[in-house]
């Protein structure tokens, strides 16, 4: 099989194309970037699929992050992936970001359950925890920073981008984390290894938010009409 991956949930701009055959990410790229998704994905893609040597009906499948994470992040990155399914004639499926961000940590020698946060911004995280064989102890949500150390309060992996600030409000008396894995966005390799294995009834992907948007009408600052 071979798989087509776009992250643009967060602070970069990723693609990867696996091919399961021969076991390997034969072509990739990601660029950090809070902003300008729109303008850089479809270069970007164009580019790793130029290295990968396939063309994109050569693909199996496309897969993308489907949030939660920035709001136009994620309509660029669910856009392009459709769009590019649908020329193609293939599949494309969703992953959450959250699980995305878990994987490489799921089936670790520590056995160790991996809580997944991404910050939401004033003191709140995007939040999931996973047991270490990868099934979901708790749904997606949005959780006060709080309650996220009070979910790694007992030995666990710490990952995402609010990571950090996870572990730093675990109480003393909670224990210390496994490992904290907080890097900015998921790895692309890992979105297309994990989506390779989605069943395509999941097909279309579609924002997962799990909140409304910042950004509100003004309606006090319409204009009234003649």
């Amino acid at each position: 099989m071979r798989v087509l991956a776009i992250d643009t949930a967060l602070a970069a701009c990723s693609a990867a194309v696996l091919d399961t055959e021969r076991g390997a990410i034969i072509a990739g790229e990601s660029l950090p970037m809070m902003r300008g998704h729109a303008e850089a994905l479809m270069p970007l893609v164009a580019r790793v699929m130029e290295r990968s040597g396939k063309a994109f009906t050569e693909l199996d499948r496309v897969v993308v992050t489907t949030g939660p994470g920035s709001f136009t992040g994620l309509r660029v990155g669910i856009s392009a992936a459709r769009g590019i399914a649908l020329a193609a004639n293939k599949p494309a499926v969703g992953l959450s970001t959250l699980w995305a961000y878990a994987a490489p940590h799921l089936n670790a020698d520590t056995k160790a359950p991996v809580v997944c946060a991404i910050d939401a911004r004033h003191e709140h995280v995007y939040l999931q925890v996973f047991s270490p064989d990868g099934q979901a102890l708790s749904a997606a949500r949005l959780a006060t920073l709080r309650e996220a150390a009070q979910a790694a309060t007992s030995p666990a992996w710490i990952v995402g981008s609010a990571a950090q600030a996870v572990a730093a409000a675990i109480p003393k008396t909670g224990a210390a984390p496994v490992a904290v894995d907080a890097r900015p966005a998921p790895d692309v390799a890992w979105v297309a290894r994990v989506g390779a294995t989605l069943p395509e009834d999941q097909a279309p992907p579609r924002p997962q938010y799990l909140q409304a948007p910042d950004a509100q009408p003004q309606h006090a600052a319409q204009l009234p009409r003649r």
